[in-house]
């Protein structure tokens, strides 16, 4: 600990800053949910359903040290912790704490790359002369987030994505790792091979067998006996990654490729008519976030995951690009019912929006689809001026009304 509140494994400072911060925010979604209700500060607090199929999708510190962790069955989740307090994703409020988020990043350097809600790399090389060197600007960072999102963050500063990514993992929770270009080696060499991208189960298994357990393992392995095992260019991959040789640029915001939702139903329905007004509600969804969004869609697929895990995808290309639920909505009734055999038992069922425009590219539209479009514009209008759910199609509202 070279500084208050700073890790450093910097062996011999560089003159030459390390340019790429990435930034995490700790434990967000159940900070956000701290932030809503105080009273849940210190208590363990997990996001995500609490019934027998729910996830943890986020858990507080105080939760995780009971082993609690992002993704666990929130039935195990329950037996290690009797008394973790649930609490209902909200993400909207998420969304909104997010886009603070990515307002102080910007306000730093416009190159800012989002991997998610809460997590982004900065390029801050062009950003020295107004707020200092690499560490200076995380110190800022970190201070801005605090201040303006209301959530402490994590950062990482080095070289590099991939060795940055590793820092702020490591600074985890609220702290800052500084990783120098000549202190690569020290602090990637301890760490366990699968903290590498690109590692993942089987890999992980492979290099287990052949006695590979950490990263300075992986860096000392002739590159041709790696090859003949998990092939020559990933081999090389690997090793370039565990000498801590990551090119890659930190690229600003890209439009998204698709926009998705869906829903793990806690019974498995087998009624048409129910599984088609699951369908509607989440057309909708899809919709209002790509009018949000400011896009529209070519492509709609339904996802559906039946009660013994297989899953089931059906696609469809439009005519023209939409951003209408009504018009994803019959789509996605058309791909169902075209689907053959008896009726199943479905656990999922998914709408996903592909081959993303600029809204306003294709001007082509049916009178149809503008007419439901205005009509969706205004549920969009009201939603966003008394929240959401005060307006919706009447097909929803026993929906609406079972879920209260």
């Amino acid at each position: 600990m070279s500084r208050a509140g700073v890790r450093s494994w910097d062996v011999t400072r560089t003159a030459v800053p390390e340019p790429i911060l990435h930034v995490d925010l700790d434990a967000f979604y159940a900070s956000v949910e701290v932030l809503k209700d105080p009273s849940l500060a210190g208590r363990p607090v997990i996001v995500g359903g609490a019934g027998t199929r729910g996830v943890v999708m986020s858990a507080s510190y105080e939760a995780r040290t009971y082993g609690i962790r992002s993704a666990m069955p929130a039935v195990r989740a329950r037996r290690l912790c009797p008394d973790a307090v649930f609490v209902a994703p909200d993400f909207e409020a998420y969304k909104a704490h997010s886009n603070r988020f990515r307002e102080v990043l910007l306000a730093v350097t416009p190159l800012v790359e989002p991997i998610s809600l809460d997590e982004a790399f900065l390029d801050v090389s062009g950003a020295t002369r107004l707020f200092g060197e690499p560490e200076a600007i995380a110190v800022k960072v970190r201070q801005e987030v605090l201040s303006e999102v209301g959530v402490s963050c994590s950062v990482g500063v080095a070289s590099s994505k991939l060795v940055a990514k590793l820092a702020s993992e490591a600074a985890k929770p609220d702290g800052l790792v500084v990783v120098t270009a000549d202190g690569v080696h020290a602090f990637l060499d301890p760490l366990p091979v699968r903290a590498l991208w690109g590692v993942g189960e089987k890999t992980g298994e492979t290099l287990s067998r052949l006695g590979v357990r950490t990263v300075g393992d992986l860096a000392r392995t002739p590159p041709s006996v790696l090859g003949r095992l998990i092939g020559e260019q990933h081999a090389a991959d690997l090793i370039d990654l565990a000498l801590g040789m990551d090119q890659r640029p930190v690229v600003p915001y890209e439009a998204p490729k698709s926009v998705s939702h869906e829903e793990t139903f806690d019974r498995d329905l087998d009624d048409e008519r129910e599984l088609l007004r699951e369908a509607l509600a989440l057309s909708q969804k899809v919709a209002a976030r790509l009018r949000e969004d400011g896009y529209q869609a070519r492509t709609i697929t339904l996802k559906i995951r039946l009660a013994n895990f297989t899953n089931l995808t059906r696609s469809r290309t439009l005519t023209g690009p939409t951003d209408v639920a009504a018009d994803m909505y019959q789509v996605v009734g058309e791909l169902f019912r075209a689907l053959p055999g008896a009726r199943r038992r479905v656990r999922l069922l998914g709408v996903v929006a592909t081959g993303l425009v600029p809204a306003g590219q294709d001007q082509l539209a049916l009178l149809r689809g503008e007419r439901w479009g205005d009509v969706e514009r205004a549920v969009d209008r009201i939603e966003r001026r008394f929240g959401r759910g005060t307006a919706m199609p009447a097909a929803l509202l026993d929906r609406h009304r079972n879920r209260r």
